[in-house]
């Protein structure tokens, strides 16, 4: 009999270790289930906090994910040919509307690169003249590869190449010096697109040095002209106004066809020019 009590004593005892062994476990691994939780919880928060810095469809927002799809393809460009990354970022956002203008959807053509000896596929696009003949693409990188041949092996753009590379300043001069384009505000409007979204740090990026200088809302030129977003409630006429200038002279400076402009639409505006 008493073998027996001790018996069913032993096996309680060992009953209760066994329970609180498992209760014991269950916790630990409670503990790292909500640990876990609250990494992928955290991990979430800091994803979905991210800061948006122009609201979506706007101008700037385009603009952003156009740097955002090509900044590699025009950072490897500068590693193989020399150009900074910023000079042609600002030039395609330029030339090709931020990706959103008829060349482009239709020709994958970036820089508004017309035909001269081009023996590949061809556009017609009214440009100065009607009927214009324009490069084709399969793909905008093959566009980006062209617009580097196209600056690195013509002579009259070979000044360029002994600039600074990271001197986009007297890049986008020599560009308009060397006839890639005719506006006279070619180089203002590049350098006002490099400062606003920073393009320049790709340059630093390619090159291996710090990027520090902050980020302007408005990109204020020496000179007194500067870039204004236009918002809501905003007619050409009244930031021409704000601005001791004509609605003639902005359309002017900024090739508008018309008055009609749009929340978001990034304007260059020169209190000086009337």
């Amino acid at each position: 009999m008493y073998k027996i009590k001790l018996h069913k004593l032993l096996l309680g005892f060992s009953l209760l270790l066994f329970l609180a062994s498992c209760g014991s476990k269950k916790k630990v691994v409670s503990q790292k289930n909500e640990e876990k939780r609250e990494i992928t919880s955290k991990k979430v928060g800091q994803n979905s906090t991210r800061a948006v810095s122009a609201p979506k469809g706007s101008y700037a927002n385009v603009v952003e994910e156009y740097v955002a799809n090509f900044h590699e393809i025009a950072q490897e460009e500068m590693r193989l040919y020399k150009i900074p990354a910023s000079i042609t970022l600002a030039q395609g956002i330029l030339e090709s509307g931020a990706g959103r203008g008829e060349l482009t959807r239709k020709a994958n053509n970036h820089f508004g690169i017309k035909c001269h000896d081009w023996e590949g596929d061809k556009v017609y696009h009214d440009d100065d003249r009607s009927q214009e003949c324009f490069r084709k693409y399969n793909d905008p990188k093959y566009s980006y590869r062209d617009h580097s041949l196209f600056l690195s092996q013509r002579r009259r753009y070979a000044d360029l190449f002994d600039l600074d590379i990271d001197d986009y300043e007297s890049w986008a001069k020599g560009l308009r010096a060397a006839g890639y384009a005719t506006d006279r505000l070619y180089p203002r409007k590049l350098i006002d697109i490099i400062e606003r979204y920073e393009l320049d740090r790709f340059d630093s990026e390619v090159l291996g040095k710090t990027f520090r200088r902050e980020r302007r809302e408005v990109a204020v030129r020496s000179n007194g002209s500067n870039n204004y977003i236009v918002q809501k409630g905003d007619t050409l006429y009244s930031i021409a106004k704000r601005n001791n200038t004509s609605v003639e002279t902005l359309q002017k400076i900024n090739n508008l066809p018309n008055t009609n402009i749009a929340i978001g639409q990034e304007l260059i505006v020169d209190s000086t020019a009337n």
